[in-house]
């Protein structure tokens, strides 16, 4: 677990002064994202399907294999021997996308189909480091 710590200026507004004195706070984002770090992972978003949801093409997704699945829950799955990123339908037995260029995709007895864990919450880039990739392209 890393923490990150952020400095913070405590001084009167209107102007600077030199003798502002700094507090330090811990930030840790696992507390705010993560409720159980030995059964999370990470996984980048590929695709529009998800962009009425929010999810982009490129986003972190953070997926909690622990989590119980419950209807309507976005889910990571591996359908057919391919990763996706779908809304599980319970009851129409049904993989639907969250952009109406998709189709919903029903999941038959016979198809191969593994929940691989609940998307919990994604982290949306908005700039990203050429040269520190935190996942393969």
């Amino acid at each position: 677990m890393k923490f990150l710590t952020v400095h913070i200026e405590a001084g009167i507004s209107g102007f600077e002064s030199p003798a502002a004195e700094y507090r330090e706070l811990s930030l840790n984002l696992d507390d705010f994202l993560i409720k159980r770090p030995n059964s999370t992972f990470l996984g980048v978003a590929n695709g529009d399907s998800m962009v009425g949801l929010g999810i982009f093409n490129g986003d972190i997704l953070i997926i909690d294999r622990a989590e119980t699945v419950q209807h309507l829950d976005v889910v990571v799955v591996i359908y057919n021997g391919n990763f996706s990123c779908k809304i599980l339908d319970k009851v129409k037995k049904q993989l639907i996308s969250a952009s109406s260029q998709h189709t919903p995709i029903d999941i038959d007895p016979n198809d191969s189909f593994v929940i691989e864990g609940v998307v919990i919450n994604s982290i949306r880039q908005f700039r990203v480091n050429q040269n520190n990739h935190v996942f393969p392209s």
